[in-house]
């Protein structure tokens, strides 16, 4: 199991860009919002792409002992909530993501510098 949420936050945010999320955007907004710590966004442009990348995150977590406390939008796949309460994940399509700039209603969060390892890209990324 993580011993932290920082940790947590890093290893989804390595999650989301293996399985192929774009734009992927961290935000701590402690002090600044009564529902959770931090915010994680990325995006993909298919529906199918996004439910995807939500099984990844859930599943992946789930071997470390997290479980989330609620998923939302699973089913339709254009805007999935994954609450792990200190944690949100939202999984957007573009257009939603862009509509609903989840961004900017805490102007005053920090963006939190993430640490992926680009490194781990498919082989047949370069073909």
């Amino acid at each position: 199991m993580l011993d932290d949420a920082c940790a947590t936050l890093q290893l989804i945010a390595q999650i989301l860009f293996d399985k192929k999320g774009v734009n992927i955007f961290a935000l701590d907004v402690r002090g600044h919002s009564s529902i959770t710590d931090y915010l994680i966004i990325a995006e993909r442009n298919v529906d199918r792409h996004v439910q995807a990348l939500a099984s990844s995150v859930i599943d992946t977590l789930k071997k470390e002992k997290i479980s989330p406390y609620i998923v939302e939008g699973k089913e339709a796949g254009d805007w999935i909530v994954i609450d792990y309460v200190n944690i949100m994940v939202h999984l957007f399509m573009p257009g939603l993501r862009e509509k609903y700039q989840l961004e900017k209603l805490w102007p005053e969060g920090k963006i939190i510098d993430l640490h992926i390892d680009i490194g781990k890209q498919d082989i047949y990324d370069n073909w």
